[in-house]
């Protein structure tokens, strides 16, 4: 970060850089405590993890109204607006994160009573795993302005995608192969796809942090078309 004359300026900088910092902590905890209700069954985390999103989206609304006011009282531009729009974009990321952990906790309620397989339990653990690397290390990337570890962010959203590939054609064969499947089947189909969704909204925000490090927006768009839909 540019050091300013006007020393409040680099406060509100910092002041930002610190409510994306706590705001990411929030929504990786939030996703790994849904992951844990989800494995476990465990209702009562389940509800906790919804009620914790409403934090979240406080967070969110803080630092957008604390953005667009740095933005109107500074008219910062060059490095000093990437930060700033950066502060905008990874809170509507790490506040749709959030969503989607809050998601698997209302699928979890929906099947606390329903046991699956231990395959599965390992490709849902799998599929968590990674996404939840992805969050970390997006986050870690941001707060050192790492462009390393943003590279290896943009560079793992494959892997979760054939991932999460093997684990929605195994779902489905379970389905076909006994219907009284299908019901708790689609659920985890569901929660699965929160989990590549968090991936990919972690790779938007090593994008973002590409883009404040370089000035350059990163590369080409990525390529979806050999992701299953659930």
């Amino acid at each position: 970060m540019t050091q300013h004359i006007v020393k409040s300026f680099d406060d509100e900088l910092k002041d930002l850089a610190r409510s994306i910092a706590e705001m990411g902590g929030h929504a990786e905890q939030l996703v790994e405590r849904s992951i844990a209700a989800l494995l476990s069954a465990d209702a009562d985390l389940a509800r906790a993890v919804i009620a914790a999103d409403k934090n979240i989206d406080a967070m969110h609304r803080r630092i957008e109204e604390h953005a667009i006011l740095v933005i109107a009282r500074r008219q910062p531009m060059a490095q000093d607006l990437r930060e700033t729009i950066a502060a905008i974009r990874i809170s509507s990321d790490l506040e749709r994160i959030a969503d989607l952990g809050k998601n698997i906790a209302r699928r979890t309620l929906a099947i606390q009573s329903e046991t699956f397989s231990q395959r599965v339990r390992v490709g849902v653990e799998h599929l968590a795993e990674l996404g939840l690397g992805q969050v970390k290390k997006v986050l870690d990337a941001y707060a050192t302005r790492d462009l390393a570890k943003t590279q290896e962010v943009c560079a793992k959203d494959d892997e979760i995608d054939a991932v999460y590939n093997s684990l929605f054609r195994q779902l489905l064969t379970y389905m076909m192969e006994d219907p009284r499947n299908i019901s708790m089947c689609t659920h985890l189909l569901f929660c699965a796809k929160n989990i590549e969704r968090i991936g990919d909204h972690a790779t938007n925000i090593a994008e973002t942090v590409h883009y404040v490090i370089t000035g350059e927006q990163w590369g080409e768009p990525r390529q979806s078309s050999t992701r299953v839909e659930a």
